[in-house]
């Protein structure tokens, strides 16, 4: 007799192939020059519960370039594991050819190239159109949103998360968790949440930090086609830590792995057929929960931006990962029966945004909310000769951009730029306008300090932040990607204890050896200190772009990376 596990291998294996058949069209109608809507959205119905995840959105209302990395460290049992493979070798694990659709979409090869040939990607209208058309043929779906929803961009800042609201209200989301949401304060979270959202604001692992108790709805049980369906939200765990304490002390976070373990078995209490954790946990961490917490059957997961075009297995749970900034758009058909998932079909559906058609009553919408920053927005700064793009474990060249400008605006001789996964791309060739810095670079502590360091504090700090990237144990991995540093030439080797990753450390400019007891001129911005002060950080980069007129920028032989 097939067992459950033996028949969502089954399931994966179908998933896979179904995948795959889909890209090879993808490439042909390309090469045809013949890609269509039609063929982007053409899913075949299964089952009678279908789930639908956006998530790390950033703000993005606009369709955006944006590059894939082309490096993702896995340490421990994550090394070579899926989200940690990139460039050709994720193109060789999903059976992608190099130069289709598909390979532009998920990875880094070609990058500029591909970007002439197929276009940008998102833009809240296009989502919006997707949206509809899964709605038209399953019109109990459920659409969820994982998070990082309201920041990343510069009208997002400048209206406090007010458009990214108006913007998910009109989508029509059912539920979503949070991130970045709470740096812009509690109060400002509550009234968004109190008498704005149209749908429930979930975390079943936030707590009142005085009383210890938990301080907003853990679930939402939805009814669908007969079943029952809980959704648990879970919220970004080390908001403390990654993020400024001070902006929202009344609460506290954490994985809270037992809470997760008695929400789920709350819900099957209640006789729900299907438990879904909405999670902004980042995929290593939701693939540890998973194997651990009994009886959850899909979790969205979001945090780490991964887009994967098949679900992972772990044991009879689901793992779904659906990429950020509007690019991708995952549809989930469940045949739920008898208190049981049965089997699954999934696609991570790509938002061409030349191939998909806006919807027009969300592209109105969104002209409307950006039309008063119209004139701010479009204003160009400079031009670029090199390609900009930000994401991977180490610098990109957005990041190499904006130590530039931290060391020559504040007279500096060591830069710092915090390990953010957001922010969009842009081609050699093209203007650098006002929105294009804030879509690196917009957060509500953005000041840019300038202070002295001794060299140990340095080493303490790159030792650090290394640790919470590159722990083995997933669940101690509390950051983004590794700090981003200029004027510095430094070594770390990944597969060495906390503590002794980094090697040697040299001023860049000089090859002068750091010394641990002098002290160096130190800048950088996203302080979690509360009163910070110093320029605002996009200011600083606008001054330096508008010096410079013209990007150009060197490749980055500063950091070397060994225990691969």
């Amino acid at each position: 007799m097939i067992t459950r596990r033996e028949f969502f291998q089954a399931a994966m294996a179908a998933s896979a192939l179904y995948g795959a058949s889909g890209f090879g069209r993808w490439s042909r109608l390309a090469a045809q020059q013949a890609l269509t809507q039609d063929q982007l959205l053409q899913f075949d119905d299964f089952g009678n519960v279908t789930l639908i995840h956006v998530t790390d959105i950033h703000a993005q209302l606009k369709p955006v370039w944006f590059r894939e990395p082309e490096i993702n460290i896995g340490v421990g049992e994550a090394r070579g594991q899926v989200p940690h493979v990139t460039g050709t070798e994720f193109q060789q694990m999903f059976g992608i050819s190099p130069g289709s659709p598909e390979a532009y979409a998920l990875t880094s090869p070609d990058f500029e190239a591909l970007a002439r040939t197929y276009g940008k990607m998102g833009g809240m209208d296009r989502v919006a159109t997707v949206v509809k058309s899964i709605r038209a043929a399953r019109p109990e779906s459920i659409l969820l949103d994982g998070g990082d929803t309201w920041h990343g961009s510069m009208t997002s800042f400048l209206t406090k998360g007010q458009d990214m609201v108006n913007v998910m209200n009109a989508l029509g989301v059912d539920a979503m968790t949070s991130h970045w949401e709470w740096t812009y304060g509690t109060d400002r979270v509550k009234e968004i949440v109190d008498t704005q959202l149209k749908f429930p604001f979930l975390g079943a692992n936030i707590f009142d930090a005085e009383w210890d108790e938990p301080a907003f709805e853990p679930y939402q049980i939805f009814e669908r086609a007969g079943q029952r369906i809980g959704v648990i939200g879970q919220a970004f765990p080390y908001m403390p830590i990654a993020n400024p304490r001070w902006m929202f002390p009344e609460y506290s976070f954490g994985i809270r792995e037992e809470r997760m373990q008695a929400v789920v078995d709350e819900l099957r209490a209640e006789g729900v057929d299907l438990v879904v954790v909405l999670s902004h946990n980042g995929f290593d961490v939701d693939k540890k929960m998973g194997g651990r917490v009994r009886g959850i059957d899909v979790i969205l997961s979001g945090h780490t931006h991964d887009a994967v075009p098949e679900p992972i297995l772990i044991g009879e749970t689901i793992l779904i990962a659906t990429g950020s900034n509007g690019k991708f758009v995952s549809r989930v058909d469940l045949d739920v029966r008898d208190g049981k998932m049965m089997g699954f079909r999934h696609k991570l559906i790509p938002v061409f945004s030349d191939v998909i058609a806006p919807d027009p009553d969300m592209a109105a919408l969104i002209d409307a909310e950006r039309a008063p920053f119209q004139e701010q927005l479009e204003e160009k700064v400079g031009t670029t000769e090199s390609l900009l793009y930000r994401r991977g474990n180490f610098n990109g060249t957005w990041d190499d951009l904006i130590c530039d400008a931290i060391r020559q605006e504040r007279d500096a001789q060591i830069a710092l730029s915090p390990g953010v996964r957001w922010g969009t791309t842009l081609l050699p060739g093209e203007a650098i306008t006002r929105e294009d810095i804030h879509n690196v670079t917009s957060m509500t502590y953005g000041a840019c300090y300038r202070s002295e360091m001794t060299g140990g504090m340095l080493r303490t700090i790159l030792e650090d932040v290394a640790d919470n990237i590159f722990n083995t144990d997933p669940y101690y991995q509390q950051g983004g990607d590794m700090v981003r540093v200029g004027g510095l030439a430094w070594e770390i080797d990944v597969s060495k204890p906390m503590g002794s990753r980094i090697g040697a450390m040299a001023l860049a400019d000089t090859g002068e050896e750091i010394d641990p007891a002098k002290s160096y001129t130190v800048a950088g911005w996203a302080s979690v200190n509360e009163g910070t002060e110093g320029p605002q950080i996009w200011d600083v980069v606008e001054t330096h772009i508008r010096k410079t007129g013209t990007v150009r920028l060197e490749p980055n032989t500063s950091v070397t990376v060994t225990g691969l």
